[in-house]
């Protein structure tokens, strides 16, 4: 889905600059990100220590390298896990880490249109097109393992997953199912696919319940004939359940609002996400991160970058998302998609315990 920017040197924003930014935190993580598109592209092209690329990308921010994913497949890395370098931090004479940076932190590439690892790329690619869900593929095991471990060390609270273009696929559905445990991390997904046959199909139906309704309203009612209002929603007629959730009405409303909200950062220009902006209600301004909807509960944080036709590789580029003066706009809670795929996790049962600490 994506290709590496063609940038070998990282952006290099200003230490100064505090973890609590979210500016900051976005620029740090893409980079963070990049530095596993370039650990892959090391070990294809046998860089050693002198010459790999990958640790200029998160020396700087003083972290260090904890343990790689590997696909069993093709023995390609998809994945790592960095840790707070402490020695790094104290020999820069930091003695505390700063407040909002994470103890650990998961990053997830996306597809490497280059070497053998493209096959494997583009196998999950299909599997996400055809199905919308990636947990068939060992590389979902794999992040879950690796990240739940990494929780279960640190704290919920402390660790951090993200990914750039196939890797929020991954992302995503690794921290809803963490989630459903109780278990909540900090998520952060660049450029997530949203194109699959599976939401066509859904789209379509809901448009033909849509259309049915609208149809049967136009009908003579006869006698015992009429539909209740409840029935009527829950049903988008032909049979086919009305998949849009409804949070107001869910069994436990208050699970999770507030405690798992992911952050998505998309491109209207980029076709492979852009259906993340088809919402409902209105859209914010980004310099305001306390904003809530009008009900109080929030399902995601939607960052939108909107700068008119763009070609593809710059619309679903990682590099755009390294700017500390981009202008995005921030819409919560109003993603019909986002709405679809968390709703499952809305409906459960309050977990029992958490990682958090």
């Amino acid at each position: 889905m994506s290709q590496i920017s063609s940038s070998s040197t990282n952006p290099s924003p200003s230490a100064r600059k505090l973890w609590k930014d979210g500016n900051y935190k976005r620029t740090v993580i893409a980079c963070f990100i990049q530095a596993i598109y370039l650990l892959e592209l090391d070990r294809q092209e046998n860089r050693d220590e002198a010459n790999a690329l990958a640790p200029k990308w998160w020396i700087p921010f003083r972290y260090k390298l904890s343990q790689t994913l590997v696909d069993e497949r093709d023995g390609s890395i998809f994945g790592a896990i960095l840790e707070w370098d402490r020695s790094a931090a104290l020999a820069d004479f930091v003695l505390i880490r700063p407040s909002g940076a994470p103890k650990a932190i998961l990053a997830l590439r996306g597809t490497l249109l280059k070497g053998p690892t493209m096959r494997r790329d583009i196998e999950d690619d299909l599997r996400f097109l055809a199905w919308e869900s990636l947990k068939g593929s060992v590389r979902f095991k794999a992040a879950m393992e690796a990240l739940k471990s990494v929780a279960e060390r640190y704290g919920s609270s402390n660790v951090c997953i993200a990914g750039h273009s196939l890797g929020p696929g991954f992302a995503l559905q690794v921290g809803k199912a963490l989630a459903k445990e109780g278990i909540y991390v900090e998520t952060h997904l660049f450029n997530p696919p949203s194109v699959s046959l599976a939401m066509s199909f859904r789209n379509i139906g809901e448009k033909a319940g849509f259309a049915w309704k609208r149809f049967k309203s136009m009908l003579p009612l006869r006698s015992g004939a009429q539909v209740s209002s409840e029935e009527g929603d829950r049903t988008s007629g032909f049979g086919l359940k009305n998949r849009m959730p409804n949070f107001s009405g869910l069994k436990n409303p208050g699970m999770g609002l507030g405690k798992w909200v992911p952050h998505l950062y998309v491109n209207t220009s980029d076709y492979i996400c852009c259906s993340y902006t088809e919402h409902d209600g209105e859209v914010n301004n980004a310099n305001k991160e306390n904003v809530r909807p009008t009900n109080g509960q929030v399902a995601a944080k939607l960052f939108v970058m909107s700068k008119g036709n763009q070609k593809f590789s710059e619309a679903h580029g990682l590099e755009q998302w390294w700017s500390d003066d981009l202008e995005l706009q921030l819409a919560m809670h109003n993603s019909k998609l986002i709405s679809r795929q968390l709703k499952s996790l809305y409906s459960l049962p309050a977990p029992q315990q958490t990682l958090a600490r």
